[in-house]
């Protein structure tokens, strides 16, 4: 059975990391993914770091569920082939700098006089207005802008550190995901598309406000934090390993010190100050506690006081931790060219109109001739902008 959004058809004009990943999950979630292409290719596809046969990892994670067209759209032909797919489209979907898709002649204000129905999703860094927004913005700049950098700063040395991941790529292609599909649901009330704008640094500021930017949400009140927080301490060092705790609830730190046969630190005398607990005290009372046990020893007590832990699991160990393999959260299918292949599942499970892995990332150009034909273009009409380096 198709997924949920089978039926709708996206034309995707983004390339790297955060555009692809928003429209990968539309299209593990059953939508038709048009991947429009340059001549020279999302860059990407290049075979640098982790790729097998000339196949790069990361590409084919992010554009698996998706059919290539090569469209040179700095021409005139060209943005009229990009013209006829968006009038049978519901989606189109870029990630350009602000400007470029005006610039080209194929902005919203051009696109919706041939698809009033369209959803012109336009994913940017900082915004279309203001002193940034001519600036080229990766993941790095918007954690530094939005202060996740400063977030995990080291508690020693007050040095900003980033998050070793593309944090800021990943979680605006979610905003969009999910920001296309509501905007889908009210054309489906109202017959009318409209243009939704997703900025990384505003996913940020959101993603980031219901906990770290909490002291700045009463006006006239702004603090600054007298402190790091910093989630360092919930992992910590056994005799021959880490394992990670999380106690938040009361009855959870009662069962944290009973896993490690200690009174209740929170009542000790030894522990309070006028200004609450001596936090540097507690936590060096934690430290010895935990080393006095092996991993494995901690955690069956941990579990048997039903205390939140896990073990820190190194990469490698993540493929085969048990309830990664009990979820089947890891695919593993056969590509064409690169071979055996494994990747992460659809995360969301839906129970009648299951996502899935319909098809593997596509080769440059692989679906031009396809697409083109059921735009209505023929056999000869594409062969004549073949010629001409229209398409290929």
């Amino acid at each position: 059975m198709p997924g949920p959004l089978a039926g709708i058809r996206v034309i995707d004009l983004t390339n790297i990391y955060s555009g692809p990943i928003c429209t990968s999950i539309l299209g593990d979630q059953g939508a038709d993914i048009i991947k429009v292409e340059s001549l020279e290719g999302d860059w990407m596809r290049a075979p640098r770091g982790i790729q097998r046969n000339g196949v790069s990892g990361a590409f084919a994670m992010m554009n698996r569920n998706k059919r290539s067209i090569v469209i040179d759209l700095t021409t005139v032909e060209g943005k009229a082939v990009l013209r006829k797919l968006v009038a049978d489209a519901d989606v189109l979907v870029e990630n350009f700098r602000p400007g470029v898709m005006e610039r080209l002649g194929i902005g919203y204000d051009v696109l919706k006089q041939v698809n009033e129905g369209l959803i012109f999703a336009s994913i940017n860094g900082v915004g279309h207005a203001g002193p940034y927004s001519g600036r080229r913005v990766y993941d790095a700049i918007i954690q530094s802008i939005s202060g996740i950098g400063s977030l995990q700063a080291d508690p020693n040395t007050d040095r900003p550190l980033l998050v070793n991941s593309l944090i800021c790529d990943k979680l605006t292609s979610m905003t969009a995901a999910q920001s296309i599909s509501s905007a889908l649901v009210a054309r489906e009330r109202t017959g009318i598309g409209q243009r939704v704008d997703i900025a990384m640094l505003e996913s940020a500021l959101f993603f980031l406000w219901s906990d770290n930017m909490l002291n700045f949400t009463f006006v006239g009140d702004d603090f600054p934090y007298a402190f790091h927080p910093s989630h360092a301490n919930m992992i910590r060092q056994t005799k021959d390993g880490y394992v990670c705790t999380m106690p938040v609830q009361s009855d959870e730190w009662q069962g944290l010190f009973r896993a490690l046969d200690l009174p209740n630190l929170v009542e000790e005398e030894r522990f309070q100050t006028d200004d609450g607990i001596d936090m540097v005290l507690f936590q060096a009372a934690l430290n010895e506690a935990y080393a006095r046990f092996t991993t494995d020893e901690l955690l069956r007590r941990l579990e048997e006081n039903q205390v939140p832990f896990a073990t820190v699991n190194a990469r490698e160990e993540v493929i085969d931790d048990p309830q990664v393999v009990a979820m089947q959260s890891l695919w593993e299918f056969e590509h064409p060219i690169a071979g055996e292949m494994r990747q992460a599942r659809p995360p969301a499970r839906f129970s009648e109109t299951p996502a899935g892995i319909f098809r593997c990332s596509p080769e440059h150009g692989e679906h031009t001739r396809e697409v083109l034909e059921e735009a209505g273009y023929s056999s000869e009409e594409i062969s004549a902008m073949r010629v001409r380096n229209i398409v290929r």
